[in-house]
Order: structure tokens, then C-alpha cells, then sequence
């Protein structure tokens, strides 16, 4: 495919997925006080639907990336603008604290199907093992979804209330969402689905443990990454400041967060795509360790750089969350593979802010323990992942046993 389709490619499913992004998984935050107080609730009752909505999305993510493996992207996608419109417009009509559960649980089918796991696997159907760079370039993009989102959704609660805001982002995703994800390329080819036949007769199919040992540690890592990373997003400034910062310090060393992700995705993107993603994602693992044990010893006057390293650490975490399954595993049913992943990732996500919440309460600062331990750990089972070597020789063992890399559009 020539360079101009893949960048046109880029732009598309990234636009999408920044507006999927900022009217999903940031839309709580700036909706759910006026939210609570209309529907008679606590704000904790509109996080724990959100939660509702996280745990959803992990039980769908199979069936999604399976349904992207057979069709591709595209009609999935589209699908996704059409669930998260009913589901925010069911929200934008919710009465009560049932209307409002189930409006989440709607939204919990897009975000099962419409976020970046499926984005990636609608990349990986197309381009096959040479999708890194596509899927670093989608995450440049949607990772201005809060920057895009968070003032967006606040000005429009104030001129046409919380849920007029709802509304406009459910007719954001009917006008703007399916043009976009319309403008995806076809997925040509058979489905990249593992033939029986072969595999039982591949050298490499007669040791599955040795991938389910892999697909275990992967699914650890991210669990362990995404529950840091939705911890440090739900309570960074009340952390900060219970490691000596004033709050005017913690809402600007916050304000860095979203930078350094940037940063470094930018990293990725010019530096470290020139090594195997497994190093590029154990160098990430190890950053908020390292911010977390500055902060600790240092304090407040070291709550920047813990701001820079954690955001820059997440940022290529969240790359690797694509690029390390299709490195390890190959593009054969990627998305089926990758939501698999993903389900306990999801769980995580949906418990960190209430557990972290209460080890903040107890221990204040020496949170940053627990924290710092789970970085830690997933940078050491990322070194009991195969050396890239051999994961680099196991894929291209594993493409022709099932015939080939992924089909790509001429």
C-alpha cells in the first residue's frame, strides 16, 4: 500500500479514535457532578457504571477482535459509532440510576469494540507484521482525545447542560465517527485464522505452553501497567500532595502527564523503532518505578519528574500494548489473541481507582509503594519473555506455517 494511503489510514482511524476516546473513557470526569446531582445520585454511583461499562468492554474485547480478524476493521468500526451514538443518547435520557446503568453498559459494548485494541487489530488486518509504525501513529493522535474532550464536553455542559453535551457527542459519532471509519481500507484476502492442519504439524505448535507462558505474562503486564495508569489518571494530584506539593503544584505537575505521553509515543516513534518492542516496552515498565522512588525520597520538588517519566513510560506502554502481541505471536487472529489480553487489563482498570483510592487514604505518599512494586514486577516478566531473537525467529516460523504474513491492499 503506498505511503500516502497508509498516512491518510492514520489520520482517519486516529481522528476516530480521539472522538471515541474523549466521549467514552474521559467523559465521566468532567460530567459526572452535574450527572450525579440531575439523577438524585452519588458520584461515585456514575463511576461505579463507568466501571460497569469498563468490566463489559472486557468480556466483549474477544468477540470484537475475533469479528475484526474475520471482516476486518471497517464494518466493525462503523458499528462502534452506531453503539457509542445509542449509548450516549441513552445516557442524555437516562431518569434514574437504572437508566443510567444501562446507558454504560451500551457505551461498554463501543468501548469493547471501538477502542484502541480494536484499532490495532483493524491495523494489524491490513498491514500484517509491518503495523508498528501505523499503530504508533494512531496513539500520536488519540492521545490528545482528553486534551480534545475534557474542555469540549465542559463548555458544552455549560451552554446546553450534561445532557445536551451527550447528545452533541452521540451526533459527533453519527456525522463525523462512521465518515471517518468509512474512509478505512477494505481488508482484502482470506481472514488471518490459524489453519489446524498446518499448525499441528509446525515444529514450533508441538510446545504450546511455551505461548500460553507468554500470553500469561502479557496479560500480567498490562493488567499491571493499566491499573497504575488509570490509578496515577483518577488521583495524581491528591497523591502529589500528600507527598508535600501544594495544590496549585499537583494540578500544574498533572498537566505534564499528557506532554510526556507524547513524548514519549514521539520516542517510539523516531528512536526506538529501530529495537524490538519487548526493549522498548521494558525501558517503559521501568520509568514510573524510577519516578515513584524519586518522589518518595526526594518529595515535592521531584513530583515533575515523576510527572515526565510516568506519562513518557504510559505513553509507550500503551504502543506496546499493540506492537508486543504481534511481535511475539504473529498476526494470526491478532484480535481474538488481543482481547483475550486485554480482559484483565480491563478488570484492573475498572478496580484502580477504588483500591488505589483506599491505600491513598491509609498510607498517603507510601502508596507510591504499591505502585512502584507493580512497575517493577511487570518489568520483570517482561525479561522472562523470549529474547527478541528468537521471538523474531518463532514469528516467521509460525507465518509460513499458516501461509504468510497478513494480505495488504496494492
Amino acid at each position: 500500500m503506498r505511503v500516502e494511503q497508509r498516512v491518510a489510514t492514520v489520520a482517519a482511524l486516529g481522528s476516530a479514535q480521539t472522538l471515541a476516546w474523549a466521549s467514552s473513557y474521559y467523559l465521566p470526569a468532567m460530567l459526572a457532578t452535574p450527572m450525579a446531582k440531575d439523577l438524585g445520585v452519588s458520584a461515585p454511583t456514575i463511576f461505579a457504571a463507568f466501571s460497569l461499562a469498563l468490566v463489559v468492554s472486557a468480556l466483549l474485547g474477544p468477540y470484537a477482535g475475533r469479528a475484526i480478524d474475520r471482516w476486518g476493521g471497517r464494518p466493525v468500526l462503523i458499528g462502534t459509532n452506531v453503539v457509542f451514538a445509542l449509548g450516549l443518547a441513552s445516557l442524555g435520557l437516562a431518569r434514574g440510576p437504572y437508566g443510567l446503568f444501562a446507558a454504560w453498559i451500551v457505551l461498554g459494548i463501543g468501548m469493547g469494540s471501538g477502542l484502541y485494541e480494536a484499532g490495532f487489530a483493524a491495523l494489524v488486518r491490513l498491514y500484517g507484521r509491518d503495523s508498528r509504525n501505523v499503530i504508533t501513529g494512531i496513539t500520536l493522535i488519540a492521545g490528545f482525545a482528553s486534551t480534545v474532550g475534557w474542555p469540549l464536553s465542559s463548555v458544552l455542559e455549560s451552554q446546553v447542560g450534561w445532557r445536551g453535551a451527550c447528545f452533541v457527542w452521540a451526533l459527533l459519532h453519527l456525522v463525523i465517527g462512521i465518515p471517518l471509519n468509512a474512509l478505512l481500507p477494505r481488508a482484502e484476502g482470506p481472514a488471518l485464522q490459524a489453519d489446524p492442519a498446518a499448525a499441528s504439524t509446525a515444529p514450533e505448535r508441538r510446545a504450546p505452553a511455551h505461548e500460553r507462558r507468554a500470553a500469561f505474562i502479557l496479560a500480567f503486564v498490562f493488567a499491571a501497567t493499566w491499573f497504575v495508569s488509570t490509578a496515577m489518571a483518577a488521583h495524581l494530584p491528591q497523591l502529589l500532595q500528600s507527598s508535600g506539593a501544594t495544590l496549585a503544584t499537583a494540578v500544574a505537575v498533572g498537566a505534564l502527564i499528557g506532554p510526556a505521553q507524547v513524548g514519549g509515543r514521539l520516542l517510539e516513534f523516531g528512536v526506538l523503532r529501530r529495537v524490538h518492542p519487548l526493549l522498548s516496552a521494558r525501558l517503559a515498565a521501568l520509568m514510573h518505578p524510577a519516578g515513584a522512588a524519586l518522589l518518595t525520597v526526594l518529595g515535592a520538588p521531584a513530583a515533575a519528574l515523576f510527572a515526565v517519566l510516568h506519562g513518557a513510560g504510559n505513553g509507550i506502554l500503551t504502543i506496546a500494548k499493540g506492537t508486543l502481541p504481534l511481535a511475539i505471536f504473529g498476526p494470526q487472529a491478532y484480535g481474538h489473541r488481543q482481547g483475550l489480553l486485554m480482559v484483565p487489563a480491563r478488570i484492573a482498570q475498572a478496580l484502580a481507582p477504588w483500591l488505589f483510592g483506599i491505600f491513598l487514604e491509609r498510607w498517603g505518599a507510601g502508596s507510591l509503594w504499591l505502585s512502584g512494586a507493580l512497575g517493577l514486577l511487570a518489568f520483570i516478566a517482561l525479561l522472562a519473555l523470549p529474547k527478541p531473537v528468537e521471538a523474531a525467529a518463532d514469528d516467521g516460523e509460525r507465518a509460513s506455517a499458516v501461509g504468510g504474513s497478513a494480505p495488504m491492499n496494492p
